[in-house]
């Protein structure tokens, strides 16, 4: 049976021995010294991991909240705040870095004020000490044992980046509403509630909910769920037509009156979600409610530009224009991920180019865009290239690597690099 090897433990006098021996001047230094012991063969090693915080992550748990990492079998894992959202990988260190419980720093290892942060109190008497010739004129030391818990040769670096709602897309996708009488061809397996989305999706829970915005998602049932777009269409139609019916100013709009016209024709829950998303309230009126034009011109023009088909400009603004209700302007920056003006010759067109449905790749993604459209300005293309945006990486700086420029008429565009 092989014998246990007792652990060396270093004394007072060992420490000594080697203050001599590298020629130090023990009144020079504190009087406490800490002896380091790596853990045995045996100690579990691998159970910790070195995480680098930002000054928002680090607010974030001195406040009691926690940080989770998320991510499936096939996808590469985030870190999530209530706020924000975090690409981690690892990264090298270039030396050893020790991992020691209840180690003293400065200070703490000294127990005479001559050792403390300098100041003009004890200055004079430092000078006096380290110009005394006296070999007697020496200070007690204590020695302590501390315990190396792990030695760390790589570190999880994060990096912020903009929420992954495209899977929150997706999954939606699989269940599209389009009334009560198609939910019998609906696969009940798909359908997911509000807290399995959170769980599974890559974003912090403030990020999911603006995601449910963006995806204009609704509760129905116990389940999230987005509308077919031309069922969406019908609806909002209907609750937006009764402006003209009731003669209403356009912030003046009943919630209760707008539902219980649409009884019988959708679900409470559908009237009761799309009113909460494509509404806000009226400043200075009570009970009264204000339709978000941009929500409201955005899906018109989308029932309006269907894929395939191509518009004049002049006459697309026109029926974009008579379909919205009396009070709302159809505006261009609207379209922004929605549908690109081009020219033909000297005639201008616009058609249909949704963002939604563009590849997740930045390279397939660019191939593609300058296919459909040879030159963009940077405020045309913007709208399909943020998706790949940091806080650090700009639109303009995406096009600079992945597009060249070129100046006509004063103004810059981007073209293929190749």
């Amino acid at each position: 049976m092989e014998e246990k090897r007792e652990t060396y433990v270093r004394s007072l006098e060992d420490v000594k021995n080697i203050i001599k021996y590298a020629k130090l001047d023990e009144r020079n230094l504190t009087q406490v010294t800490q002896a380091l012991y790596y853990p045995s063969e045996s100690a579990v090693s691998d159970n910790l991991k070195l995480l680098e915080l930002d000054e928002h992550m680090l607010e974030q748990i001195r406040s009691g909240q926690k940080l989770y990492f998320k991510g499936g079998l096939t996808e590469k894992v985030v870190l999530c705040t209530d706020e924000k959202t975090y690409d981690v990988k690892g990264a090298e260190i270039s030396n050893s870095l020790l991992l020691v419980p209840e180690l003293k720093f400065g200070a703490a290892t000294s127990t005479s004020p001559l050792k403390s942060p300098r100041n003009a109190a004890n200055i004079s008497l430092e000078r006096s000490l380290n110009d005394s010739t006296e070999d007697d004129l020496t200070l007690d030391r204590s020695l302590e044992q501390k315990q190396i818990s792990n030695t760390f040769h790589e570190y999880l670096e994060c990096r912020e980046i903009r929420p992954r709602f495209r899977k929150l897309g997706d999954l939606l996708l699989l269940t599209r509403y389009s009334g009560p009488e198609n939910e019998e061809f609906i696969d009940r397996k798909f359908l997911f509630s509000f807290q399995q989305l959170q769980d599974t999706i890559q974003c912090s829970r403030k990020q999911f909910m603006e995601g449910l915005q963006k995806y204009r998602a609704i509760e129905l049932q116990g389940n999230m769920r987005i509308l077919e777009s031309e069922y969406e269409y019908r609806i909002i139609n209907l609750m937006v037509g009764l402006i003209n019916e009731n003669s209403w100013v356009i912030d003046e709009v009943e919630k209760e009156e707008t539902i219980n016209a649409l009884m019988g024709i959708a679900p409470q829950e559908i009237v009761e979600g799309l009113f909460e998303i494509y509404t806000i309230p009226t400043k200075g009126k009570d009970e009264r409610y204000t339709y978000k034009e941009d929500l409201v011109a955005r899906i018109v023009a989308q029932f309006i530009l269907q894929p395939g088909l191509k518009f004049r400009v002049d006459e697309f603004l026109s029926s974009w224009q008579e379909a919205l209700p009396d009070g709302m302007k159809c505006e261009e920056k609207y379209l922004d991920g929605l549908g690109i003006f081009d020219k033909e010759g000297s005639i201008a067109f616009i058609r249909s180019l949704n963002e939604e449905n563009l590849p997740l790749n930045i390279h397939e993604r660019m191939r593609l865009l300058f296919k459909t459209k040879s030159k963009w300005t940077l405020e045309e293309i913007e709208p399909y290239i943020e998706y790949f945006t940091t806080g650090v990486l700009s639109a303009s700086t995406l096009m600079a690597k992945y597009a060249r420029s070129l100046m006509e008429g004063g103004t810059r565009y981007y073209v293929a690099k190749h």
